[in-house]
């Protein structure tokens, strides 16, 4: 059975480098065998959060956001896909990701984070562990980051130069680790519900 893994993004910006990561995590799940779905933030389009998915009566949440609950519901694992802005986290990414609570719970999440600096959005990736920790996924110990994202990954989201192949070990072994806890969820909740 392949795992279902949603790779999720939330940069806005016009000219967006991340986006080539994001590509390059969902080509390399597929490659491993996992359905990997990439979960644009800017497509899914959803408004700064007012009313989140739970608090919306059934059938009367928006069309994109019930098809976004499905989604995540399906899915086995998640990959959350960052940039670092001004020391903290994509507004974008995290507002998608409020829209939901319940529809995360009893999961793997990974982080992979980037920056156009050689700190690789270290920053916001560990304000993201907090968070995903708080919605009810198990964050595996394994990260992922790239910096500067321009010399680590070319225009097609391929790896470059000795940057890139630094991406590859490290992405790797991340594969790894979530396969591990993605495998080791979806038997646990075969064996027994959750408790809550």
């Amino acid at each position: 059975m392949s795992e279902r893994i949603l790779v999720l993004y939330g940069s806005y910006r016009s000219d967006r480098a991340g986006i080539r990561l994001a590509h390059y995590v969902v080509d390399r799940l597929q490659a491993r065998g996992a359905e990997a779905e990439l979960i644009d933030a800017m497509q899914i389009g959803l408004p700064m959060l007012d009313r989140m998915y739970k608090e919306h009566a059934p059938g009367e949440a928006p069309e994109a956001m019930e098809a976004l609950a499905g989604k995540i519901r399906a899915a086995d694992g998640f990959v959350f896909v960052t940039g670092e802005y001004n020391w903290g986290m994509q507004p974008g990414l995290k507002n998608l990701t409020d829209h939901f609570l319940e529809e995360w719970f009893w999961r793997p999440a990974g982080i992979v984070s980037y920056s156009a600096g050689r700190l690789g959005g270290a920053r916001a990736n560990l304000l993201w562990h907090g968070t995903l920790s708080e919605m009810g996924m198990v964050v595996i110990s394994s990260s992922v980051l790239v910096g500067p994202i321009g010399a680590t990954l070319d225009a097609d989201g391929q790896p470059q130069g000795d940057a890139g192949a630094l991406l590859e070990k490290s992405f790797a072994r991340f594969a790894d680790d979530l396969a591990w806890w993605t495998e080791a969820a979806r038997m646990q909740r075969q064996r027994r519900e959750p408790p809550y």
